[in-house]
């Protein structure tokens, strides 16, 4: 998990979201929102509260980018040059952030939060990188990244009428999904042998447009710099989804080309002094996912069943975590950043369960709705074809909710199951495999793999402490969202709580390898029949859990193909006026440096260096406020009136980790590496009242290297735009 957790960006760490997809909808109908939403606000007539212009974002696509709406909007007319330099300028980094070429000698600029695992990867023998901080004195210093490598878009064409045609040939909701994916994989696959790219066909407004995407990928890239964790983590979990903020989040990395560092014609130019208070700035990156464009019933499925829910297990999982560390104190170096990546993603989907039953945001996405269906409603050629799809996706939501909650107490994942469950499902499936003829196994399962197969059927240990605690939650779930509790009674022995753990753990067979090995020899019928608590109820759920399975496959079928025909109607009456959702794909997002109130005051647009000594202090030293000994006495040429961070109001959410922030000259002005708390609700709507980018400020990260890290090679590359002296 701690590696998983290291690898995503600032809103990507809702790792959960992937165990999520029993439920992605709603059950409600518009009719009842008002009334669902209310609460405290009864004195307030919704029905004033209007859409926003930007609700649905300001995430445009390098497709169609709004030319004409930078022009009246802040006076600035990019060139068709421009846009493409800016596209081949920025970077996806691996498959989770984003960064950017800042040198024309392939030097890459990312957050030193997307690059803690390369940190580790490169760290050797007796060295502690992620503490002390590193920097490559020379080019033969850089340390290459096993595995790590970055993609830059360099192509993007129009497939819409190809795949469109294919849905359309399908009768029913199952073909057109299926001829929609099958498309799809045909052009990506002819695409890549023409090219030689990687390809990528992107599916924006739910399938009203779809773009084919290439990407050149990089393979050997090497770090350059990184500075200490508690530079780039400072402030730790408890600033996390804050601002003020004070955080040296940057690593540098470089790509290297048969050997040698990449020539490239496309990078961004440095920006010393950075952006001013009010200044137009631009955020170029890949945002991971938004549901803006989903329909209010969808969001309302989300705000009543799916976050309420998952949340629950979040604090369940924090408290669970904490309690072990309380009561062994000798395990908190080892299950800390499991916390942090848990207690993360407690504070996103608090902020975002907040945004949803907020009642002024949901009517504004339900004023959206009314504007949009009347457009549909009032063209009889669009009315005919759209109009009932609103009814259609809210019957799909009825129908899971009959089943999700089931389906997600049957789920099994490692994140959040006890283990004994993960082993019973192999041992099941190794049974199952055995009845079969051998001709007709897996390999796996075969001859001399066999034994092999049988020797790794349980973990050489077992974290007992929290493998007890998760099964406890396991068994809640079970007897709170299983509608037939017969097999939970028979594996519990009637009992609940922390008894029924103790009894399950008692009555098992899987905490021993010798006896799991004797009941395996008994043969396949004795390991399906046997009354082991966790191997039972994988065996006599198993059938229910299929059916649920086959059920919402079918409901979301039908969902995704009255979606992606939404998706179509949208495209008809909005066009690109409005972006699409986020779908890791390169983005240009527009804003203004611009600070925001906040807890009865108001917060700057920019932080100094003087405040990272005050936040050191004030906290008396301590983790996470602490500083490493190079920072605790500044050097007399040190400026502690750098601006460090700052805010804006440009659209970002979990992907954009690592982009590049700059001005109108495509100068690198910033560094994005998180947003505010008051930006959470930005996954279903965006809004520029209190919605903050935070970003590194350019002028502090060149403050920083030069004078406090002396990494005089990087600080003149940063400025010059290519490595200054090539013998180093």
């Amino acid at each position: 998990m701690e590696q998983m957790l290291k690898k995503l960006g600032f809103k990507t760490v809702i790792f959960l979201s992937l165990i999520l997809a029993a439920g992605c909808s709603s059950t409600s109908q518009m009719q009842q929102s008002n009334s669902g939403i209310k609460g405290n606000y009864s004195w307030l007539n919704l029905d004033t509260v209007k859409a926003g212009k930007f609700d649905t974002g300001r995430m445009w696509t390098f497709d169609y980018p709004p030319v004409k709406y930078f022009e009246k909007e802040y006076n600035f007319r990019p060139t068709e040059e421009w846009f493409n330099n800016v596209r081949m300028s920025a970077l996806r980094f691996a498959n989770y952030c984003s960064a950017s070429f800042v040198s024309a000698d392939g030097l890459v600029m990312t957050n030193h939060h997307c690059g803690r695992e390369s940190v580790a990867e490169v760290t050797k023998p007796g060295e502690d990188l992620f503490d002390n901080g590193f920097y490559a004195k020379t080019l033969a210093d850089e340390r290459p990244v096993p595995g790590l490598y970055v993609d830059q878009l360099v192509l993007i064409k129009d497939v819409t009428k190809d795949i469109q045609d294919a849905i359309d040939k399908g009768k029913t909701p199952e073909e057109k999904v299926a001829n929609q994916r099958k498309a799809m994989a045909e052009l990506e696959k002819k695409e890549a042998k023409e090219t030689g790219l990687r390809i990528q066909i992107v599916t924006m407004y739910n399938g009203g447009k779809y773009s084919l995407y290439g990407y050149k990928r990089y393979t050997d890239v090497r770090l350059v710099f990184s500075p200490e964790a508690s530079l780039g983590y400072f402030g730790g979990d408890y600033d996390n989804f804050t601002y003020p903020r004070y955080d040296l989040d940057c690593n540098f990395f470089r790509v290297y080309e048969n050997g040698k560092p990449l020539k490239t014609e496309h990078y961004f130019h440095w920006s010393p002094e950075g952006a001013e208070p009010g200044e137009p700035v631009f955020v170029v990156g890949n945002p991971g996912h938004t549901d803006r464009l989903k329909t209010v019933a969808q969001l309302e499925y989300m705000r009543d069943v799916q976050f309420p829910r998952t949340l629950d297990l979040l604090n369940e999982l924090t408290d669970m975590y904490t309690k072990i560390i309380e009561e062994h104190p000798e395990r908190k170096a080892e299950l800390q950043n499991r916390l942090f990546g848990i207690s993360n993603s407690q504070k996103a989907y608090t902020g975002m369960l907040k945004g949803l039953r907020d009642p002024i945001l949901m009517q504004k996405k339900i004023d959206f709705e009314h504007k949009f269906q009347e457009a549909v409603h009032s063209n009889p050629e669009l009315n005919a074809k759209y109009g009932d799809l609103w009814n259609k996706i809210a019957g799909t939501q009825n129908e899971l909710r009959k089943i999700s909650d089931e389906y997600f107490a049957l789920s099994q994942n490692r994140f959040f199951s006890a283990e004994y469950f993960l082993i019973a499902q192999d041992v099941v499936e190794l049974a199952d495999q055995l009845k079969l003829p051998e001709s007709e196994r897996m390999e796996a399962y075969k001859g001399a793999e066999l034994d092999s197969t049988i020797d790794k059927l349980v973990p050489k240990e077992i974290d007992a402490d929290v493998n007890k605690a998760l099964l406890k939650s396991q068994v809640d779930r079970f007897y709170k969202f299983l509608k037939d509790k017969s097999v939970v009674e028979k594996i519990t022995g009637g009992k609940t709580g922390s008894d029924a753990v103790n009894y399950m753990l008692e009555n098992t067979v899987l905490t021993s390898p010798d006896i799991l090995k004797s009941l395996i020899k008994e043969g396949p019928d004795a390991v399906l029949n046997s009354s082991d608590p966790f191997i039972y109820f994988t065996v006599h759920e198993s059938a229910r859990k299929s059916e649920i399975q086959n059920e919402i496959r079918k409901v979301t079928s039908e969902e995704a193909n009255y979606s992606q025909e939404l998706g179509r109607a949208l495209f008809e009456v909005y066009g690109t006026s409005i972006p699409p959702d986020a779908t890791f794909t390169l983005r240009i997002s527009d804003g203004v440096v611009k600070g925001y109130p906040y807890n009865g005051t108001i917060a700057p647009p920019f932080t100094t260096f003087y405040g990272l000594y005050n936040r050191y202090y004030s906290f008396g030293k301590k983790y996470p406020w602490d500083l490493p000994k190079r920072w605790q006495n500044p050097p007399a040429d040190f400026n502690l009136e750098t601006p460090m961070d700052f805010v804006s109001t440009n659209d970002i959410i979990g992907g954009n980790s690592g982009s590049p922030v700059i001005n109108e000259k495509a100068q690198i002005v910033g560094l994005a590496f998180d947003g505010n708390i008051e930006s959470l609700p930005g996954d279903f709507i965006f809004t520029t009242e209190v919605n903050r980018t935070v970003a590194v400020h350019s002028a502090g990260m060149m403050e920083a290297i030069k004078d406090m890290y002396k990494a005089t090679r990087l600080s003149d590359e940063l400025k010059a735009g290519k490595i200054v002296d090539e013998s180093k």
